[in-house]
């Protein structure tokens, strides 16, 4: 949905889109360049809902001390930090512990194996299980009655699953888009499926 016809959502029924954020990473240019090969780029697959997000085509694989998952997906444009994202079930297939932590505080957290067709990067932080969160613009926050930062609960609707996750962090950038994001183990505990609503409880 683009952001044009969420706002006309929005307006309706004040409830906010779900997204599931699937496992992925956050590359470095050094590491990028080291992962897939000097002077490669990433290419763009598919632009996400955030403005300047996107999908990459490329690929690499997660490897941990108990077990690897390949095909991760890449998010581009660049980052200044390498960051992986997964959940807490990934953590456990790879056999590491990783903190639940906003995207970008990765001060002190999981190191980890990236390998890619060109090379391998041991990162000796950087994984982290993704807090959930609320991405939303200035004017949607002003209007729901909620700042950057503040902590609140999500009402995800789905009908027989419906779940209410608590310590839910907004973040508000003119550089969002109104979304709610929660990982993969939170989206199948709520049974989400197509497109997925939340209502926001202050």
């Amino acid at each position: 949905m683009n952001s044009k016809n969420w706002k006309v959502k929005y307006k309706l029924d004040k409830k906010i889109l779900v997204e599931t954020s699937a496992r992925h990473v956050h590359l470095t240019e050094a590491d990028m360049e080291t992962l897939l090969g000097k002077g490669n780029t990433l290419t763009v697959k598919k632009m996400l809902s955030q403005p300047g997000q996107f999908a990459s085509n490329e690929r690499i694989a997660l490897v941990g001390p108990k077990g690897t998952i390949n095909n991760v997906l890449i998010l581009g444009p660049i980052r200044p930090a390498t960051q992986v994202e997964i959940s807490l079930t990934d953590a456990r297939a790879l056999g590491i512990s990783v903190p639940v932590r906003e995207s970008g505080d990765i001060s002190g957290s999981t190191g980890l194996k990236l390998v890619g067709p060109a090379g391998e990067v041991e990162i000796t932080e950087g994984a982290i299980a993704a807090k959930r969160h609320i991405h939303l613009d200035p004017e949607t926050a002003l209007e729901l009655g909620v700042s950057d930062k503040q902590i609140v609960s999500a009402k995800v609707i789905t009908g027989a699953r419906s779940l209410t996750f608590d310590e839910v962090v907004v973040r508000v950038s003119d550089k969002f888009a109104p979304a709610v994001h929660i990982d993969t183990d939170e989206a199948n505990a709520a049974g989400c499926a197509g497109e997925v609503y939340a209502e926001i409880i202050k």
